[in-house]
Formats: structure tokens, C-alpha cells, sequence
């Protein structure tokens, strides 16, 4: 019987919900006073039409004032044992006004109405009220409690996008939402959308008396920097948090309101982007002939992507790994009105480079082909060396020799004041493509050679965060090298984006420099992943988490913190506002062709002891 009911009023809409519950308390309130006056005046009570006014009058006293403190607003089953305290200001309220209206309508036979009366009807009807509610939600639900599968959910942000949200939820049905937190203060304490809105602060209580689970950001039009806070003041709680897509997915329709996401570490880092300038993107590949080395990389794959947007008139996808080149290729190879070559080899092929460059009359070459696992490159010199040094300078003579109008090398953050062999590399290989630069200048070729240099892109091969889901994923522990560790990130779509855009600001010579905002701590990263995940961080003082987090140690030739400046006040704003140029030459401070000889005679000889001296010893002058 008490299922059958139970579901007959869980199909009912909330609105019915309400209008029930209203004349539910009306006639009990009218009962309530009739049974005051026979309290009272004893069984011989006969209620007259002055008695048959007073008890119409006081429902109609009391339901405004039960809508006002909100008596109607909670989902009975979820009602907390606090509410028994605004029932009580309610019935206390609305008891007063009664008294009070009755003398100001100066009732006819007030004076003959007991004293003893209102305090009869306020203690029995606050008993009646708050009984039937607590009555309800024992008897009806308490029993299959634990067979709810109707989550509560907080909606953050009360805005535009907050209303269009609880609309969708109720009309999905496949949650409730219990409350709006908001950091408006003229907000606070008020109903939107029939729902109350708190402050941010009070998602605790909620957790505890709610039993609130997730929250849902609705605020599309906030900054990144305002988004990773809101997130690290709501991970303080243990809810689920998802987020609505961004403002703009939602005016060019890519989503409608309803449909959420999960936070993704992207929404962390506190990078506010920048649009992306399209004259810039089309000046540089529309209507062109493109080479991307490296282009199954992360970032070469990248690259691709927004090439093809752009309508080249054909793209050289040049690739050393089999599979790597494969797959851009079918991922790219979708009914593009321009063909697309796959090439595959090594960029230290000199005789393929030149070949390629050649047929394909290659006009803008991308090199983002390169050894970048420091680890991995550090345990292995010669390969590093030879790959990101005599790679780099054998594609980028061939660019020089066949005419190609840009060369745009990809470096790191690591090649400035490098301390392991791939950010030296990666130095050389920026002082390779100025020397090419210097020289398309002294014969007027008018070709551009440039670098641009950033920090670590989210989710890149080999990168931290894709090793740090797989540690997660087998439930730990994450490994950290050092508690003091930082690192520069920015995802890999507003990289590539921002290098093709260098690309087209390029003069010749330059070395350009993306904003990479503010350092992230390795650390913290690792234990928002740990919360992205639904998870908690086991430490000695919460010893029941369920992931924990390692501190293994340096590796060899790894730094505490990056730089992306040798000298931070000699770079220079363009018209990028995420894009610097270093006002500094940094060119080689000695016969770079010299030192590329020795370098290549200890390569030759695999004196690895030799090499790694010349490799730092050189870019140290």
C-alpha cells in the first residue's frame, strides 16, 4: 500500500506536489483551531459563524507566510531534521499576524476570544505541520531509501544558464536539484527558478542534510582563471563536479544547455585563451604547399588538424613511425578537396628531405619532428643528437636550398639554461635554424626561418597527465620526482593554433615565445586529477583515501621549474596578445659550423662523454 502511494505521488508533477500539500495544511490549520476552541472551551462546544471566520482566517494568515519561509520548496523526502526549526518560525509568524489581524479588524466578540486559544493553535498546529512532513518522509520513503535512484545535485551559477538548466533537469527527471550556489549576495537567500540560492560556502551542509552529490557548473561566460577557482573552492567537498560546455559552443549550437561535461583537467589551469586571428591562420596556410614533420605527434598531429581547416592546397605529412603516419593520415584523408601525401621517414635523411621538398614544391614547412621524453633522450645522446640536431639542420638547409618561404621549428621551455641532453638539443636547434635565417638574409632571399618556444602541452605524448590517468586507472600510487616541481602547461589545440600564428608574424630570424600564464605545481595537479576522478588522496592524515601520491625522486638532468626567457625583459609584445618575440639575436656566441663538425665527429664515433661536452659547452658561452 505505502509503495503504491509513494509511486502514485512521485508521478505527480511538482506543482501538484505543492497544491496538495497547501490544502493539506489549510484544512489542518482550520481543524486546528476548532480543536483549540474544544480544548478550551470544554465538550460543549458549538462553533458559531464568528468561530466558522476565525478558522478561515487563519490558513489564509498562515499559507503566505508558509511560501515566504519556503515550507513549500522542500522535497519532503529529503527534508532535513533543521526544517522542524523553520516550521516553527513559520507557525510562530503566522500565529502573531492572526492575533494581530484580528485586532485590527476589531472582530466582532474578540474580547471574548480565550487567551489560551492562539497558544493552543500554535503548539498543535507547529506539532500537525512539522508532524505530517516528518510522518511522510518516514513512512513513504524512508523504506525504500535506499532504492532512490534520483540523484541530488547543487546547480552553481543562478544566471541564464542556471534557470535553462533546472528546467532541462526536470524535465529529464533523472535528478533534483536541491539548491543554486551563487556569489551574487543580492542572490542569496532568494528562489530562482522555484529554487533556493545559497552561498558557495554552504555546499557543506547541503552535502551533510541534502545529501548532495554533485554540482553542476552553470556559469559558460567565466574566465578560465575564475573557473579553476571555482573548482578548487568546490573540491573542497566531496561531490561529483561537472560543468556546462563553453558560451560559445552554446551560441554556435553545438550543444544545447542540458547536455553537460566532465571537468576536464583543461578547466584547472587557470589560461584565459585568446581567439585565435583568422588572417593570421589563412595568410599563413590557405592557398599553400605544407610540411609537417613529426606530423603524427601531438603536436604535429595538431598542427594537421587545423591545416586542413584551412584549405591548403596540398599537405605533406612527413612521419617517421609507421603507425603514427597512419593514423593522422586516415583521421585527416576524409573527402578534402586538396590530396594529402604521406611520406614516411627520418627528417636525418637528407637525401628524402631534399626530395620531398623538391617534388612537392613544399612553400611552409612545420618541424616539429624531435626526441622530446627527457628521460628517455638523456639515457640515449647519440640518438637525441642526432635526431634533434643533425635532423633539424638537415631539414632546415634543404628548406634554404629549395626555397621554401617559411620554416617554423617547434622547441620547449627546456632549451633555456638546459640541464639534460634534450633541452640542449633543442637549443642547438634553435641556433641551427637562426644561422639558416642569417643566411636566407644575406642573399635577400626573402625566405623566413623561426622558432617558437613553450612550455608542456596537456595530455602530449610522454607528458605527465596521460601517465598520471593510467596510474589512477590502476589505483595508484601517482609518482611525483619532487613536491617543489613545476611546470608550464597550455592545451594542445591553443599551441599548434598559436603556432601557426607565429609562423605568419614571423620577420625572419625570430624567436617567439607563447605565454604560458602562471607556473602549475606538479603536486597539485596530481591531486586534482585524484578529485577529477571521483577519488581521494590517501595521506598519513586521511589514511581511508583511495589514491596516494609518491615522491620518487629527480631523474637525471631534470629541473625543479622551467624558464621560457633567458632575459624576461628583452621579449617584446605582437600583435598576439599570447605571443611574445624575443627582442634578444641569441644567436651562437661562436663558429656554430665548427662546433657542429666536432659535435658530429663525436656523434660519428660514439663518444658519448665527448658529445655530452661539446653539447653543453657550446650553448654555455
Amino acid at each position: 500500500m505505502l509503495i503504491a502511494i509513494r509511486n502514485f505521488i512521485n508521478k505527480l508533477p511538482r506543482r501538484w506536489k505543492q497544491v496538495i500539500l497547501v490544502a493539506f495544511d489549510a484544512t489542518s490549520l482550520a481543524l486546528v483551531l476548532w480543536l483549540s476552541y474544544s480544548l478550551r472551551l470544554g465538550p460543549g462546544f458549538r462553533s458559531e459563524g464568528v468561530h466558522h471566520l476565525l478558522m478561515a482566517s487563519a490558513p489564509m494568515v498562515a499559507i503566505p507566510v508558509f511560501l515566504r519561509f519556503g515550507l513549500y520548496r522542500a522535497v519532503i523526502r529529503y527534508l532535513p531534521e533543521r526544517a522542524l526549526w523553520t516550521i516553527l518560525q513559520a507557525m510562530v509568524v503566522s500565529t502573531l499576524l492572526w492575533v494581530f489581524l484580528l485586532f485590527l479588524a476589531e472582530a466582532t466578540r474578540f474580547g471574548a476570544l480565550p487567551r489560551t486559544v492562539p497558544l493552543l493553535y500554535f503548539l498543535i498546529g507547529t506539532i500537525v505541520i512539522g508532524g505530517s512532513r516528518f510522518a511522510a518522509k518516514y513512512l513513504l520513503w524512508a523504506p525504500a531509501r535506499g532504492s532512490l535512484s534520483i540523484p541530488e545535485v547543487a546547480v552553481y551559477g543562478a544566471g541564464t544558464a542556471g534557470r535553462q538548466l533546472v528546467n532541462a533537469l526536470r524535465t529529464q527527471g533523472n535528478s533534483f536539484v536541491a539548491a543554486f550556489l551563487d556569489e551574487d549576495r543580492s542572490l542569496q537567500g532568494r528562489d530562482v527558478a522555484g529554487v533556493r540560492v545559497y552561498a558557495p560556502s554552504y555546499l557543506g551542509r547541503l552535502v551533510a542534510d541534502h545529501g548532495v552529490k554533485e554540482v553542476i557548473i552553470s556559469v559558460p561566460g567565466t574566465g578560465a582563471a575564475d573557473r579553476a577557482r571555482i573548482f578548487a573552492q568546490l573540491s573542497q567537498f566531496p561531490v561529483k563536479i561537472r560543468t556546462l560546455p563553453a558560451i560559445t559552443d552554446l551560441a554556435a549550437g553545438k550543444y544545447v544547455v542540458s547536455q553537460l561535461r566532465e571537468i576536464d583537467i583543461d578547466d584547472l589551469l587557470g589560461r584565459s585563451s585568446v581567439p585565435a586571428d583568422p588572417d593570421l591562420l589563412q595568410t599563413m596556410i590557405a592557398g599553400r604547399v605544407i610540411l609537417v614533420s613529426g606530423a603524427g605527434g601531438s603536436i604535429g598531429s595538431e598542427l594537421c588538424r587545423i591545416i586542413v581547416r584551412w584549405q591548403p592546397s596540398k599537405l605533406v605529412l612527413f612521419e617517421a613511425n609507421e603507425f603514427a603516419l597512419y593514423e593522422i593520415e586516415r583521421a585527416l584523408n576524409k573527402d578534402q578537396a586538396f590530396p594529402i601525401v604521406p611520406v614516411l621517414g627520418s627528417v636525418t635523411d637528407a637525401r628524402l628531405v631534399k626530395r620531398v621538398l623538391a617534388q612537392h614544391a613544399v612553400e611552409v614547412v612545420f618541424h616539429a619532428a624531435a626526441h622530446k621524453h627527457v628521460p628517455l633522450v638523456e639515457a640515449n645522446p647519440l640518438e637525441g643528437v642526432r635526431n634533434n640536431v643533425f635532423g633539424t639542420r638537415t631539414i632546415a638547409q634543404a628548406a634554404l636550398g629549395a626555397g621554401v618561404k617559411n620554416f617554423i621549428l617547434v622547441s620547449t621551455d627546456k632549451a633555456v639554461r638546459p640541464t639534460n641532453v634534450m633541452g640542449a638539443t633543442k637549443r642547438w636547434a634553435e641556433l641551427v635554424v637562426r644561422h639558416c635565417a642569417d643566411a636566407a638574409a644575406a642573399k635577400g632571399t626573402g625566405q623566413r626561418f623561426c622558432a617558437v618556444r613553450f612550455g608542456n602541452v596537456l595530455g602530449s605524448n610522454g607528458s605527465v597527465v596521460p601517465l598520471f590517468r593510467e596510474q589512477i586507472i590502476a589505483g595508484g600510487p601517482l609518482t611525483l620526482t619532487d613536491e617543489a616541481m613545476t611546470r608550464y602547461f597550455m592545451s594542445i589545440h591553443e599551441a599548434a593554433e598559436l603556432i601557426v600564428q607565429a609562423g605568419a608574424l614571423s620577420e625572419g630570424g625570430d624567436l617567439f615565445l607563447l605565454e604560458m600564464g602562471e607556473p602549475v605545481r606538479i603536486r597539485s595537479l596530481a591531486e586534482n586529477m585524484i578529485r577529477l576522478a571521483g577519488l581521494t588522496l590517501r595521506s598519513p592524515e586521511h589514511p581511508d583515501g583511495d589514491i596516494e601520491i609518491k615522491v620518487t625522486g629527480s631523474r637525471p638532468g631534470e629541473k625543479l621549474y622551467e624558464e621560457l626567457f633567458y632575459d624576461p625583459s628583452q621579449a617584446s609584445r605582437t600583435k598576439q596578445a599570447k605571443i611574445l618575440r624575443s627582442t634578444v639575436g641569441e644567436k651562437a656566441t661562436g663558429d656554430l659550423d665548427a662546433a657542429l663538425a666536432g659535435l658530429n665527429d663525436a656523434l660519428e664515433r660514439e663518444d658519448e662523454t665527448s658529445l655530452r661536452k661539446q653539447l653543453f659547452a657550446f650553448i654555455e658561452n
